[in-house]
């Protein structure tokens, strides 16, 4: 009987013993699933960042590079036995700051215990310096390398745009599931516009650590690493040399200069004042900087040359020409006397020809050429015929990229506003207004906005005579080649031989209202403005293309609250043009009057009018 229990009691220890032989052989031998839980503990998986694509001006000069910078990252499991004072001395944070980091952790939305989490985030090559040698004190930090922006020079902040890290709503936005939280994502300019081109791709690495969490090589030679795709280079149409210039005339100013490339729509320049240095929006400091900046009540991150909308002023009389020579409704030889019971004017030879009342600027003489354009006797009922004009004259001005964003290659541009029929029946009522209630339009005043680009735009389609290339700011993507759209030719429908006409009346009209613009040795096409500012002294603004033969470039500008186009805007017009030109500025007289600065909040309206330039 105990003999039979003894062997009872011994098969049932072989057979459990079997048993735990067999679970062992299948688990170290059949089943990879408790291996691959084992090297999960001793493999980090580490993101690679590409490297940003770089953006060069026209000249292949640097103007955008990236800058090495470093995030800790934490694993909270295997953080044992922190000493924080010590910590804290290493990377020169508070307790307080520790603490702080600490809970903050602990709120995210990916946080995990057991895998990476950024703790610290943008350490510079400096601050790696000081930690790499103490960074094994610390057990479950990590470094994680990667890149930021940096800057060759201080300008272009506002066309170049800034990165950040993606915000939760661009993550929800995002259909391609490209991005992660922590990823960093082009903004505004063209940092923003050309994201999928910059952007690059990531990839990832897998490597061995032992129980201190001390790196010990590549999992398995790098079999399961992807390396990071940088992303292409950008080829800007900027050059350099005039945006510093420039910046440097706008300085104590608020407004913007547009310089455009006729031929090719190419921006050589885009100015918006005040602006910023693109290097506070990038680093450690990014968020203390961007709320800085995003206060300062002159607006810095305001890209005016695309989203200010005002009155084009006297500027747009080329408009008007070109539109009653086109209908036949005036001619070169048309007269009209400068009768100032409605508008007011300056002195000048009256009455004058069209040539003349392009090159004094007579504001009664386009009010009449207007009326001539609205009011064609298509009907007998005066409100239905100005209806009928105002439609046929929006038709035309369309065509010279007006009211309606003209699909610059940067986000936020907008459309500016040319009245529409509809518009005035809104604020009116149908078949209640005339032209009597609009003839404002006439001088560029009124319910009339445009952009300053619109206004360089404008500057190179009376130099190319009737014609424009979309204005864009990139002129080749390395490895790649120009969007199609920024070659196509946009028509005005206007007889190049009125463009003629109106070109020789603004290289007088520099001579008439501009005198401050006459470069010597190099003729130049102009039109002065002075945009009414019902808050305070009018604006100043000037376009303008030089040569006349063969024109290289177009440009516009505008200064708040700096009195009329011949003063600051023609001055700084001018002085850009000598600079494209002829590589170097002679007039210092001019330069050092714009620099001071001593128009600005100079002008005083001194009666409810709207004046001549």
């Amino acid at each position: 009987m105990i003999e039979g229990r003894k062997e009872i009691i011994q098969l049932v220890f072989i057979v459990t013993g079997v048993i735990f032989l067999i679970k062992l052989f299948s688990i170290q031998i059949l089943d990879e699933r408790y291996a691959q839980l084992a090297a999960s503990n001793s493999i980090m998986k580490e993101i690679e960042y590409p490297f940003r694509g770089l953006i060069y001006d026209r000249k292949g000069k640097l103007l955008v590079y990236n800058s090495p910078e470093y995030d800790l990252l934490i694993v909270s499991r295997e953080v044992k036995s922190l000493d924080s004072a010590r910590f804290c001395e290493v990377f020169d944070i508070t307790q307080e700051d520790l603490i702080s980091l600490f809970k903050e952790l602990k709120t995210r939305k990916e946080y995990s215990p057991f895998k990476p989490t950024v703790f610290i985030k943008q350490l510079s090559n400096y601050d790696f310096a000081k930690i790499q040698e103490n960074l094994d004190e610390f057990q479950g930090f990590y470094i994680q390398p990667r890149t930021s922006r940096a800057y060759e020079s201080e300008v272009l902040a506002n066309a170049l745009g800034y990165v950040s890290e993606i915000s939760k709503n661009q993550l929800d936005r995002d259909t391609s599931k490209l991005y992660r939280q922590g990823d960093y994502i082009g903004q505004s300019g063209l940092e923003g516009y050309y994201e999928t081109v910059l952007r690059g791709q990531r990839g990832v690495r897998y490597k061995l650590r032992n129980v201190k969490g001390i790196e010990k090589g590549s999992f398995k030679n790098g079999e399961f690493d992807t390396l990071s795709i940088p992303g292409q280079n950008l080829i800007t149409s900027i050059d350099l040399e005039l945006q510093k210039y420039g910046e440097l005339l706008m300085q104590g100013k608020v407004g913007s200069i547009v310089a455009i490339e006729p031929g090719s729509g190419e921006i050589l320049s885009i100015i918006s004042g005040p602006s910023y240095n693109p290097s506070l929006l990038t680093g450690r400091k990014f968020s203390s900087n961007f709320a800085l900046v995003s206060s300062d009540t002159t607006k810095p991150l305001f890209t005016r040359p695309l989203m200010a909308m005002y009155p084009p002023g006297s500027i747009f009389k080329i408009v008007q020409t070109l539109i009653g020579l086109q209908e036949g409704v005036i001619s070169y030889d048309t007269r009209f006397p400068c009768d100032r019971s409605v508008v007011n004017c300056h002195n000048h030879p009256n009455p004058t020809d069209l040539h003349g009342a392009i090159q004094y600027s007579c504001n009664p003489y386009f009010l009449q050429a207007f009326r001539r354009i609205i009011n064609q006797n298509k009907s007998p009922n005066t409100f239905t015929d100005s209806r009928i004009g105002l439609d046929n004259w929006r038709g035309y001005v369309t065509r010279f990229g007006l009211g309606q964003p003209l699909g610059v290659d940067l986000p936020s541009e907008k459309g500016g506003q040319m009245p529409t029929s509809n518009l005035y029946n809104r604020i009116y009522g149908e078949g209640r207004w005339k032209f009597s209630t609009i003839y404002s339009l006439s001088i560029g005043q009124g319910e009339m906005l445009v952009t300053p680009m619109q206004m360089a735009n404008l500057a190179a389609i009376m130099a190319n005579k009737g014609y424009y290339y979309t204005p864009h700011l990139v002129k080749n993507v390395k490895d790649g080649s120009i969007d199609s759209r920024f070659t196509v030719r946009h028509e005005t429908g206007i007889d190049s031989a009125y463009f003629s006409f109106v070109q020789d009346a603004m290289s007088d009209a520099i001579y008439g209202t501009a005198s401050r613009a006459v470069i010597p040795g190099i003729t130049i096409c102009g039109k002065t403005g002075t945009a009414q500012n019902p808050h305070g002294a009018d604006h100043s603004v000037f376009m303008s293309f030089a040569p006349k033969e063969n024109p290289k470039i177009a440009i516009a500008v505008y200064v708040e609250n700096a009195g009329w186009g011949g003063r600051a805007a023609a001055s700084i017009a001018s002085l850009m043009i000598e600079k494209y030109l002829t590589g170097e500025v002679k007039r210092k007289s001019l330069e050092e009057y714009v620099l001071k600065g001593d128009f600005l909040d100079k002008v005083v309206r001194t009666t409810p009018v709207l004046e001549a330039d």
